[in-house]
């Protein structure tokens, strides 16, 4: 089911894929240019793969600025993003989000950007459980380069028209990722003592190529509940995407020990 939310006077895309009310929905929260479509891909709906074989019902949303929720206005100047923007997400929109759909106590599945605001969310609100894919904890000089490669791809490849497939505004979805993540300000990021505060389970997986993310992001994960740590041999920054049944499986095993 495909439907749009109003949180704080702005319009969010959402998908709602049906599953058992016995079990904690899980709530997918999509990367730094992700977006509701994006967790898919042409053979594989892996959101619905995962809430049919874990028997969760699921969520899945599209941030403002991507996908097909409300664009950002001169998204480049007065409007753009701030440093803290994974906070706001996590602190301000998605408790909004979730009280309005009436959800409680999600599990949260969290791909790079969404992993960051699902680590950040768990810190300071009550969930059943989290699962994070390629988390950033910090700024990686290596993570810079390659969104320094990214902007060039955009600018002068085809990576505009890939992505114009995915986002209502394409120029929207890029420059508020793009131009806050080489900002001198967001340098100095950083997650860990937030992380610290989290009390549920977590899963933490992390692929042997990721190009946006070394494997200090899940050794460095520290939390005051149980963390799991995964890497996954032959896979980049997308799980889901390069190890999608494995990742599936691994995740199933995890939601079945959560209490």
């Amino acid at each position: 089911m495909m439907n749009s939310v109003c949180v704080s006077g702005v319009l969010l895309e959402i998908r709602k894929i049906d599953g058992t009310d016995q079990l904690a929905p899980i709530v997918f929260l999509h990367e730094g240019l992700g977006s509701v479509a994006m967790w898919q891909s042409r053979h594989l709906d892996w959101p619905k793969a995962l809430c049919e074989a874990s028997g969760r019902s699921g969520w899945v949303y599209s941030r403002r600025g991507y996908g097909r929720s409300e664009a950002v206005g001169d998204v480049r100047g007065k409007n753009r993003l701030s440093a803290d923007y994974m906070h706001q997400e996590a602190w301000r929109v998605l408790p909004e989000l979730l009280d309005i759909c009436a959800i409680s106590q999600p599990v949260l599945l969290g791909h790079s950007d969404g992993a960051t605001i699902a680590l950040l969310h768990a810190a300071r609100y009550t969930v059943s459980g989290v699962v994070v894919m390629a988390p950033h904890l910090f700024v990686e000089d290596m993570s810079l380069r390659s969104i320094e490669a990214a902007k060039d791809a955009f600018e002068k490849g085809d990576l505009r028209s890939r992505l114009s497939r995915f986002h209502a505004d394409v120029d929207c979805a890029f420059w508020q990722w793009n131009d806050v993540w080489l900002s001198e300000e967001f340098r100095s990021f950083d997650i860990q003592k937030e992380c610290l505060n989290i009390t549920a389970d977590l899963l933490a997986m992390q692929g042997t190529n990721d190009q946006y993310g070394s494997m200090q992001h899940i050794e460095l994960l520290h939390t005051s509940g149980s963390v799991k740590r995964e890497i996954l041999p032959h896979c980049g920054h997308s799980p889901h995407k390069d190890q999608a049944e494995f990742s599936k499986q691994m995740i199933v095993d995890f939601l079945k020990d959560l209490p």
